[in-house]
């Protein structure tokens, strides 16, 4: 399984250098840009002996080519409850609480733990939240919420990097990928279309059910159950309307 640290339209070619660094710091190798600016010089001064993790960092033009492979995808914030709806607040994980969920994990050889780290200035957009299976929030003083993104960065790392050096002999669950869950969550919207869910609520359940699902560590299997629930429920409607 992999740690992905993931920078959404970071602004400073000198943080991303400052984020390679600490990726080596803490043993970290896989390293995704969404739209940076162009990488120069000055990063890869700052970067120094990381030079080789920002060489090699692979830049996407959307979350989505970023978190490609994952079976969890964590989206970060400074804000606690951050919403897109204000009736709806997002419960966050600390560091070392996501840290215990990922110990458990087997994610393959191709299995990716996302981590995603916003702008600067206005971090991950809600939109973007509502990407995540769940939000990390770090437990900063309330008379100074927002941390510099290097150090952000570092502070996760650290807590994951004890994953990364554990032992795995012990019982994991292999969970599903992200692909797996988003068509999961795609069905769920159709089957709401079809039972004529208040459409005014529809965003709202469909972002509770994917914090719950987020939360819920699911199996391939599991999903796999689920959608079949879902098309054995389309089959009875389908069958007591006609």
């Amino acid at each position: 399984m992999e740690i992905r640290t993931i920078l959404v339209e970071p602004k400073s070619e000198e943080n991303i250098g400052a984020v390679a660094r600490v990726i080596k710091n803490f043993g970290f190798a896989d390293f995704y840009l969404v739209n940076p600016p162009d990488i120069g010089v000055k990063a890869m001064s700052v970067a120094s002996h990381a030079y080789e993790v920002l060489k090699t960092s692979e830049i996407v033009g959307s979350i989505e080519e970023a978190v490609e492979n994952s079976v969890i995808v964590a989206g970060t914030t400074a804000k606690h409850g951050i919403s897109a709806n204000k009736h709806i607040r997002m419960p966050f994980f600390s560091p070392r609480q996501l840290k215990e969920k990922v110990e458990g994990i087997d994610g393959g050889k191709s299995g990716v733990v996302s981590i995603l780290f916003g702008r600067e200035d206005t971090g991950l957009k809600n939109e973007e939240l509502m990407l995540c299976d769940i939000v990390v929030c770090i437990p900063t003083s309330h008379e100074y919420l927002v941390m510099n993104l290097s150090h952000a960065v570092a502070v996760v790392l650290y807590e994951l990097s004890e994953v990364r050096m554990a032992s795995t002999s012990g019982p994991m669950l292999k969970l599903a990928n992200v692909a797996d869950k988003e068509r999961l969550f795609v069905h769920v919207k159709t089957f709401l279309d079809e039972i004529g869910y208040r459409e005014q609520k529809k965003e709202k359940t469909l972002l509770m059910l994917r914090r719950i699902l987020g939360r819920a560590e699911l199996t391939g299997r599991e999903v796999r159950t689920l959608r079949g629930i879902l098309r054995k429920a389309e089959w009875r409607i389908g069958d007591v309307r006609s």
